[in-house]
């Protein structure tokens, strides 16, 4: 199952590191956003990273110029459809994508994988809304895609071999390090990360140490690159939300249960470093 054409729906942070580590890959890509504006943006921004990288010596100026001229921006759903593999990066709603996906059915070519980047969100319910089950599964690059090595190719119950076999080997092309992983909310990562996130936020409630301690604490004495409030406002709270509530939906672990500071911070709109207040001011 050959890919050489990718689709990738959704022009925030994580549709943008998509578009450019696939293209850099050597593959034809087309983005695709509700508005034809949205989408130039986010052409226009990998545009601007990748002349960033050649003033600092990491890209010529004509390996930047490939890697441009292998992405088009669309907002016609229907520019996807003879693309080989298309991935949504759309909000993290089950709803949306469960919608999304029964629209993609119709408009992707047979034989092609639909894919999605959820964090959290039950695969096999994406899988039935299609009439190509067998060709669905997750690929969960994580943030900042262009950066970060690991991805996860998530096995919902109907994919076939040959759908996680090509997903492995896209991601191996793309210069990433895959894992496979059922479908079970949070897959690897998550599953043993927001627990420790979550656990942080009830030792800041209990006042066993201040923020600021807690993550020295846990960098200097872990290793760890940045420290668990750092990290949950990298995320942001919002989505760190949404992916607790979905594992403790599955789960009923305690440990999954968001804090009730988590809540209200989402509340009110302090969402961490994409609205420049959370734990942290930025």
């Amino acid at each position: 199952m050959a890919i050489n054409k990718v689709g990738i729906i959704g022009s925030g942070i994580m549709g943008s590191g998509l578009v450019e580590v696939a293209a850099r890959a050597g593959l034809s890509v087309v983005v695709r956003s509700r508005s034809q504006s949205t989408a130039d943006a986010m052409v226009a921004s990998v545009s601007k990273g990748l002349a960033k990288q050649v003033e600092k010596g990491r890209a010529t100026e004509e390996e930047a110029k490939a890697i441009i001229g292998r992405i088009s921006a669309v907002s016609d759903l229907s520019a996807l459809a003879d693309c080989d593999l298309v991935i949504e990066s759309v909000v993290e709603d089950l709803e949306t994508k469960k919608a999304l996906f029964a629209e993609l059915d119709g408009v992707v070519k047979e034989g092609a994988i639909i894919a999605t980047n959820t964090s959290t969100l039950p695969v096999i319910e994406l899988a039935m809304v299609t009439k190509r089950p067998e060709l669905v599964c997750g690929i969960h690059f994580f943030n900042p895609a262009t950066a970060m090595p690991l991805v996860e190719i998530v096995r919902p119950l109907s994919a076939a071999d040959s759908t996680i076999e090509a997903a492995t080997a896209f991601a191996t092309a793309c210069g990433k390090q895959p894992v496979q992983v059922k479908d079970r909310a949070g897959f690897i990562v998550n599953a043993l990360l927001f627990p420790y996130l979550n656990n942080a936020i009830r030792m800041l409630e209990q006042g066993t140490a201040n923020m600021a301690d807690i993550d020295t604490a846990m960098k200097g004495g872990c290793n760890f690159p940045m420290g668990p409030f750092a990290l949950l406002d990298l995320v942001g709270l919002d989505t760190s939300l949404a992916i607790l509530d979905a594992l403790y939906a599955e789960f009923r672990d305690p440990n999954y249960a968001a804090m009730p500071t988590l809540r209200r911070m989402v509340a009110a709109g302090k969402l961490g470093r994409k609205t420049k207040s959370g734990f942290y001011d930025y």
